[in-house]
């Protein structure tokens, strides 16, 4: 019979007269190793609490043995596998419909009959009574020490454990040198940075516990102990505070000081100049970003410019800086490209309208058509399970039409939920078709966040060299020529709907930028321009 050698330790206080896992795998392969009905097809090695469920490896365990690459489980005791009713219940069930055929252990002998499923019940209870009752103890202990003003666990920084009186004293290397960085702090003139300098001057480290500390104090470290009320004699334990019976660092006028000055108001920031552009354009020299910056002139005129960063640090970028209004004249031809004439936004709508009026009478037929097969598949899958029941056709029969139905049965829901999902592109498309009508006259606004909303919108790649702009239209927004033909502009509507249909992400940023700009404009803003007499379409 095949086996799983499982063995576990916890780092907690449960397991500190556990033999360690290296000593369970010797005595575990040392006991069962000669045994010719053993194979052991895996050693399991886990650091985890059994007090809950959740254990990766044990769960992978009992994965394993469902999927049959094990009969059984070699532990060293029963508590080894289930500290908590979930587990210990799961593993009891998998004996009972045997998948798990057996259990061995080193400390006690398991039969797989009902006897010994309720003896290994009973040992699954007294390991979850163990735990419980241990951390009720652990428990009333803090709160008796707690009681008395001793803190539970570890002491802090400057202070240590007694061992022998159970106490907190203060540290004699680490207590003076707190105590100056407390002083320090109180005159006001040191940042948390500069404390942490000091305190590396000074060769102070956090104590050395098994394999961890030894090292500096963090920034975040020096703001821990300065907001810890425990070094002016306090305890504040689950919400509430007590006076510590251990020696105090500061005063506790002395610590309130303190934490108004952490608390103190920084000095106001300087408001930030924003600029409508900066971000979406990079410099067509070097790569790097284009900013912007505004000047002051003797007469009290201000003057913005957009420029190179000129940050590369091996080549000087030549680009001259180019004026705002510059900048914002180019983007406004830029737009007035891209821009659908009314008459042919007119024509684009009327197209999609069209395929619209004319799809709908398909996909009905399509989706009556599906229904009808999703129907006659049930109808099928009833009366195929009436015959079983009758026991007109054999098992091996009823499983395989069943299954062949079932598919069927999945096959038509999921066409008909695509044939619903066609019929979605059309108010998203109009919409965008309708934005790039309108977008140019809306740049016209003196909002600067609308601008900068429009022009992530329609380009992309926007670069400045030689004083000049250039962008690219995003590849929904189309030219069709000077002689716009209504095949092309059936293409075009062709085009972005199937963008649409693959849920192209481009397509996806836009219109969720359109959406925003919708929210900063009136009602009704968006639509489309009435068409003008005599205009080329």
């Amino acid at each position: 019979m095949r086996y799983f050698v499982y063995c576990r330790k916890s780092s907690e206080s449960e397991d500190r007269q556990v033999l360690s896992i290296d000593s369970q795998k010797d005595e575990l392969q040392g006991k069962f190793k000669h045994d010719k009905n053993i194979v052991i097809v895996g050693i399991l090695e886990e650091s985890f609490s059994a007090k809950a469920p959740g254990r990766p490896v044990f769960n992978q365990m009992i994965e394993r043995i469902k999927r049959k690459e094990a009969d059984g489980i070699i532990a060293w005791h029963p508590d080894r596998l289930a500290r908590n009713s979930v587990d210990g219940g799961a593993l009891i069930y998998l004996l009972d419909q045997g998948i798990l055929k057996d259990l061995k252990f080193a400390t006690y002998s398991f039969e797989n009959n009902s006897q010994g499923k309720l003896m290994l019940s009973v040992l699954f209870g007294f390991s979850k009574y163990y735990v419980d009752n241990l951390s009720e103890n652990v428990k009333r202990g803090n709160r008796t020490k707690i009681a008395l003003g001793w803190r539970p666990n570890m002491a802090p920084l400057g202070y240590l454990n007694d061992k022998e009186s159970k106490t907190i004293i203060p540290d004699p290397e680490r207590f003076p040198l707190i105590r100056e960085l407390f002083n320090l702090a109180l005159t006001g003139n040191y940042s948390l940075v500069q404390l942490r300098e000091q305190s590396i001057k000074w060769g102070l480290r956090t104590r050395q516990h098994k394999r961890i500390g030894g090292g500096w104090i963090t920034v975040a470290g020096i703001h821990r102990i300065l907001t810890s009320p425990f070094y002016a004699g306090l305890l504040v334990w689950n919400g509430e505070t007590f006076k510590g019976a251990h020696q105090p660092m500061i005063s506790l006028d002395e610590f309130e000081r303190i934490q108004k000055r952490l608390r103190r108001p920084q000095k106001e920031q300087p408001a930030k100049q924003t600029f409508p552009f900066t971000g979406l354009i990079r410099c067509g020299e070097c790569g790097f970003a284009v900013t912007a910056e505004m000047k002051v002139k003797p007469s009290g005129r201000t003057y913005v410019y957009y420029h190179c960063t000129k940050r590369r640090l091996d080549y000087r970028c030549p680009q001259k800086s180019v004026s705002a209004d510059d900048v914002d004249g180019m983007l406004h031809k830029f737009l007035r490209k891209t821009r659908i004439q009314p008459r042919t936004l007119d024509l684009l709508l009327q197209i999609c309208q069209s395929d619209r009026q004319a799809g709908n009478a398909t996909i009905d037929a399509q989706r009556k058509a599906l229904q009808q097969a999703l129907d006659d598949c049930q109808r099928s899958l009833k009366n195929l399970t009436t015959l079983r029941i009758r026991e007109l056709i054999q098992d091996e029969e009823f499983v395989t039409q069943r299954e062949t139905l079932q598919r069927e049965a999945i096959r038509a829901e999921q066409n008909l939920r695509n044939i619903d999902d066609q019929d979605s592109w059309f108010e998203p498309v109009t919409e965008l078709f309708s934005f790039c009508s309108r977008a140019v006259d809306l740049y016209s606004t003196d909002d600067d966040a609308i601008k900068r909303q429009i022009v992530k919108t329609v380009g992309s790649n926007a670069t400045l060299k030689d004083q000049k702009l250039n962008i690219e239209a995003k590849k929904p927004l189309f030219r069709c020529g000077s002689t716009r033909s209504i095949y092309k502009l059936r293409a075009a509507v062709d085009k972005v709907r199937t963008l649409w249909y693959a849920c192209d992400p481009i397509i996806m940023e836009m219109l969720d930028c359109i959406q925003e700009i919708k929210q900063k404009l009136p009602p009704g803003a968006l639509l489309p321009p009435a068409s003008v007499e005599g205009e080329n379409t």
